[in-house]
């Protein structure tokens, strides 16, 4: 093994990294490097043997273990993950093929994407599952409440986009029959291709779940129009969405919204000491603007401001749309 693994891999899982590289390429002699790019707390790297790249991810985490690695095996088995070649449960030690990632909105246009999202995402849904899920509602109250108890950030806003996920809560069926294999994190970082179709990666949170919340979240990273809307909806059912259909979709795009502010938000809290005053200022925060910046690197999620901009900038966005004529109709007709 090359002494630069030894630099990058923890020091008690050194033993079953050897065995994976050993098992995988008969041979431990290898180039290995970290992989950045992503929010995983899980520790990714590229690995090339023979010529050929690979991933080596490192995932331990509490309460996954075999479950996660059966999700990540039934995707890469339906072909939406990349290639799985190696899995050790125990260790939580994984080898995945290397995607050379190409841009997708570069690689197929805004309506080619709009409708590759779509297919896949119902490919996603379709794979064969037997557990029994998580409970959304119980996951987001549990961030809700965790960031309230934090102290971070307070003020009307919180108070209006809280109140209103009240209303969503009692209106919402959150325990019907809609569950589905879910991914849950489709952000553009999970997100790849290879040039020719997409790759979905880091299967840290899937689990069974409601069919809307991948559809939300794809939809608040990559869609703009109603007409990408109505591409993206149509394409996943297959035929055109119904009205109820359409407005369960643009509940849960506001409620996606909400979970990843939560998100961003405890990422940025615990880069900074707990008695730390943050700046309480919401107005005019946008996502228009924070995309804006990100596109000329003057802003990052690897940042604790990128990651308190991007926060308050997806709260601001739930609220404004709670405010509008067609979530109240939306909400309704659920």
């Amino acid at each position: 093994m090359s002494k630069t693994l030894f630099g990058h891999i923890p020091a008690d899982l050194t033993a079953a990294v050897e065995t994976a590289l050993q098992r995988t390429f008969d041979t431990d002699a290898v180039d290995i490097a970290p992989l950045a790019g992503g929010l995983s707390a899980s520790p990714v790297f590229k690995v090339t043997a023979d010529g050929k790249t690979y991933v080596l991810k490192l995932d331990r985490s509490a309460n996954k273990g075999a479950s996660l690695a059966a999700n990540l095996k039934l995707a890469a088995d339906a072909g939406i993950a990349p290639p799985l070649y190696y899995q050790d449960t125990e260790n939580g030690v994984s080898i995945s093929g290397f995607i050379d990632n190409k841009p997708v909105r570069g690689v197929f246009g805004p309506e080619k994407l709009t409708s590759e999202l779509a297919a896949t995402i119902r490919a996603i849904h379709a794979i064969p599952h037997t557990d029994a899920g998580n409970d959304l509602l119980t996951t987001i109250d549990a961030l809700i409440a965790g960031f309230r108890q934090s102290n971070m950030l307070s003020g009307p806003v919180f108070d209006e986009c809280f109140g209103n996920f009240e209303a969503v809560k009692d209106k919402y069926p959150w325990n019907d029959a809609e569950k589905v294999f879910s991914h849950n994190d489709l952000n553009p970082s999970n997100v790849l291709s290879d040039g020719e179709k997409i790759w979905i990666i880091d299967w840290d949170v899937s689990y069974v779940n409601d069919r809307y919340i991948d559809l939300a979240n794809a939809a608040n990273f990559f869609l703009h129009t109603e007409a990408q809307e109505k591409l993206f909806l149509d394409t996943y059912f297959g035929r055109p969405a119904n009205d109820y259909q359409t407005a369960r979709f643009h509940v849960m795009r506001q409620v996606g919204r909400i979970i990843y502010s939560m998100l961003m938000l405890q990422l940025a809290a615990q880069s900074k000491p707990k008695d730390y005053v943050h700046d309480q200022e919401m107005e005019g925060i946008t996502l228009r603007d924070f995309g804006a910046m990100m596109g000329t690197g003057q802003i990052s999620l690897a940042t604790y401001e990128g990651q308190l901009m991007y926060g308050k900038a997806l709260l601001n966005e739930a609220v404004h749309q709670m405010r509008s004529p067609r979530f109240t109709a939306s909400l309704a007709l659920i």
